[in-house]
């Protein structure tokens, strides 16, 4: 469109009389922001980076539905590709940024490669940092848990409203409270 490639991400519903359709219109050469283009202020900028340096954990991003809880973990695997002794690899559904020196990988629920099995598969590639696009679900939540137990710093969304509902929300999905309090890094509670 006027000379600009866009992507179409497109999603239907039925409804009793009709579909629905949801189309979000998104410019191809479009970028991460960076952890200074985040708007966050200086010493919560400088201590998100300093929890991208732990060797583990878990670290999670919450916040209701377009917080840009993505956007926030986007810029700080920009940081991390930027070192190249740490080897970093993505679940995502969809993947909407493509970002060099990470290893991307899309979520394929037609051959049962949801962010679950990806864990567990990723955790055999030998990664640093695993960066999960979202916890769905209980087995999601607990393979996190799990590869931060065994050595990896993991990135993830949660949709919560604040720090104290997501604590919840992992409880909710038959996390051991043992597990995550020995594993929960932090967790970033964000608006917009």
């Amino acid at each position: 469109v006027g000379g600009q490639m866009l992507d179409l991400r497109v999603q239907t519903q039925p409804t009793l009389y009709s579909e629905s359709v949801v189309i979000r219109i998104l410019p191809q050469d479009r970028r991460a922001p960076t952890i200074e283009e985040l708007g966050f202020e200086p010493q919560v900028a400088d201590r998100y980076r300093r929890l991208l340096q732990d060797p583990q954990g878990l670290i999670l991003v919450v916040g209701a539905t377009g917080s840009g809880k993505s956007t926030t973990l986007y810029a700080g695997l920009q940081l991390l590709a930027k070192d190249t002794s740490r080897k970093v690899i993505t679940i995502e559904d969809p993947i909407e940024f493509s970002l060099d020196g990470v290893q991307q990988t899309q979520v394929n629920a037609a051959v049962g490669f949801r962010f679950a099995e990806a864990v567990r598969a990723f955790v055999r590639q030998d990664p640093d940092v695993i960066l999960v696009g979202e916890v769905r679900d209980a087995e999601t939540a607990l393979e996190a848990i799990r590869a931060a137990q065994t050595g990896h710093l993991v990135l993830a969304t949660l949709h919560s409203n604040d720090t104290v509902d997501a604590v919840q929300r992992l409880t909710d999905l038959g996390m051991n409270a043992n597990s995550i309090a020995n594993e929960l890094t932090a967790v970033i509670a964000q608006r917009l």
